[in-house]
């Protein structure tokens, strides 16, 4: 099923990366092997305030977990989400109603409704992308290296030389 452009903005993936501080994965996993461990690992490096959402954990990455957005004492920036697309729905709730920035669903997290419910509520909204690599091509290492440039070309620059 194709995801609607209208969630894969740049403009809107880069407002969010540069302005959130806190982001909450919800089913961040304490594997170290899982994405959504690397994506809360990668997140906490480069400056975001990780807020694990896991029932199953009391503390993830040296994180204490909580087990719903509604148990979180403060205000959430972003909402990462690594779950099921049949659970997409109840979190996009969820996070209107605590106010939460944005709805960001991973990649094959795909559910317009929950994206519908989102955008209701006045959250931005990015699916079936992922935040590290995202945050890559826009502000680290790939940006730097010029892959979000557009332009394709086997010359090197002049100071490369």
């Amino acid at each position: 099923m194709p995801v609607s452009r209208e969630y894969q903005e740049p403009e809107t993936i880069q407002r969010i990366l540069h302005q959130a501080r806190t982001v909450a994965i919800v089913g961040l996993s304490p594997n170290e092997l899982r994405a959504s461990n690397f994506v809360g690992f990668y997140a906490d490096r480069h400056g975001y305030e990780v807020i694990p959402v896991n029932p199953r954990e009391d503390e993830i990455m040296g994180f204490r977990s909580y087990p719903s957005l509604e148990d979180i004492p403060k205000t959430v920036d972003v909402v990462d989400v690594f779950r099921d697309p049949s659970a997409a729905i109840n979190i996009a709730r969820q996070a209107v109603a605590v106010g939460a920035g944005a709805l960001w669903l991973q990649f094959g997290v795909i559910s317009d409704q929950a994206a519908e419910i989102a955008r209701a509520g006045g959250l931005d909204v990015v699916m079936d992308r992922c935040f590290k690599i995202e945050h890559a091509r826009y502000i680290g290492r790939m940006h730097w290296l010029g892959f979000n440039t557009r332009v394709i070309t086997g010359r090197r620059p002049a100071h490369l030389l």
